[in-house]
């Protein structure tokens, strides 16, 4: 049986995902170093507030509040043993609004980095990365996710991990890097990197991409990286809103609804299918955005100076796909996709 975001792709020409988890929880009250997965059992209005945000704003696709909920992360808050727990709750709240809408939405289980660094350059074998992936997916599956969704990736080794452990859970998964570091992740992979690794993969992705990263300019020209590289699958592009600026105690993202709505389409017309947004990404955002992709006509793939005229500079002269920049250094996974 095919699965839900396998047969919503086949009858649409784009499908719109959700914005972010961080910004619109910290807006609810979340507190910076609290763990919002706890929030899944503890706060489970704000949750379902949250997917309900996204679903009401017009999201084809929401992830679930699980990015950290691995053992690794929750190990931070002593709660390894509540894995299971936690992503299952996560799921069927989210599972409840999906299925209150009237209409397809795809219910997709966050899984976030596991914080650690993949051997040999740090102590995280393959093994250990494969089960705690695992552990989650199970859990998701268990709460009713229709797809596992692994994000803001930077090792190919931690995304090939992830892979495996969807394959033994028996559940379809998509997947997204970040390329934050001069178009780079921070281990040093370009687009055109992901694709070649992606396709080498045993247990395909229904659809591959990039989350996050430093700003909207800097994530299409990675789709476009992409695209370039002739890739057989759906692309995916989750882009921040705006540039993130530190005003009056807390983060703040500079991008608005009609910047986001400019980015929904462009990143239309570089080749993404799955569109939506990351950090700083509201259901105001969501509401341009998705009024855009209905109204906006489908457009020739953009130049890189059509992008920068419509979202601002590149954060780097180059994305490495063209051989310049140097490839980063290795570090230790963010907390969240904010």
């Amino acid at each position: 049986m095919a699965d839900a975001l396998s047969t919503l792709l086949k009858t649409r020409d784009w499908l719109m995902a959700d914005g972010a988890t961080g910004t619109n929880l910290f807006n609810m009250g979340l507190m910076s170093g609290d763990a919002p997965e706890m929030w899944n059992v503890e706060e489970t209005a704000k949750i379902t507030a949250l997917y309900k945000g996204a679903a009401d704003a017009g999201s084809d696709i929401f992830l679930t509040n699980s990015f950290g909920a691995n053992a690794s992360r929750l190990k931070l808050h002593g709660a390894e043993g509540r894995v299971l727990e936690l992503n299952k709750a996560a799921a069927e709240l989210g599972r409840n609004v999906a299925d209150a809408s009237g209409r397809t939405i795809v219910v997709a289980g966050s899984v976030g980095p596991t914080g650690e660094i993949m051997a040999p350059m740090g102590t995280l074998t393959h093994e250990i990365a494969v089960e705690m992936f695992h552990e989650q997916a199970e859990g998701l599956k268990a709460g009713g996710a229709d797809v596992a969704w692994v994000e803001t990736i930077s090792a190919p080794e931690e995304f090939a991990a992830a892979a495996e452990a969807f394959a033994l859970a028996d559940i379809p998964w998509c997947g997204t890097m970040s390329f934050d570091t001069a178009g780079r992740t921070m281990m040093g992979l370009t687009s055109a990197d992901m694709v070649k690794k992606v396709g080498k993969l045993s247990n395909q992705p229904v659809a591959f991409g990039a989350n996050c990263g430093v700003g909207a300019s800097d994530l299409l020209r990675t789709v476009l990286g992409f695209a370039a590289a002739g890739p057989t699958l759906p692309l995916i592009a989750k882009g921040n809103a705006g540039i993130p600026k530190y005003h009056d105690g807390h983060i703040h993202y500079d991008g608005t609804p009609a910047l986001m709505a400019d980015y929904a389409v462009l990143a239309r017309d570089c080749g993404a299918t799955i569109i939506g947004g990351c950090c700083g990404t509201t259901p105001e955002h969501l509401r341009a955005m998705r009024h855009a992709l209905e109204t906006r006509p489908k457009g020739t793939r953009p130049k890189l100076d059509a992008i920068t005229a419509a979202l601002g500079a590149f954060s780097s002269a180059s994305d490495g796909t063209d051989g310049a920049g140097p490839a980063a250094s290795p570090r230790r996974g963010r907390r969240r996709r904010a």
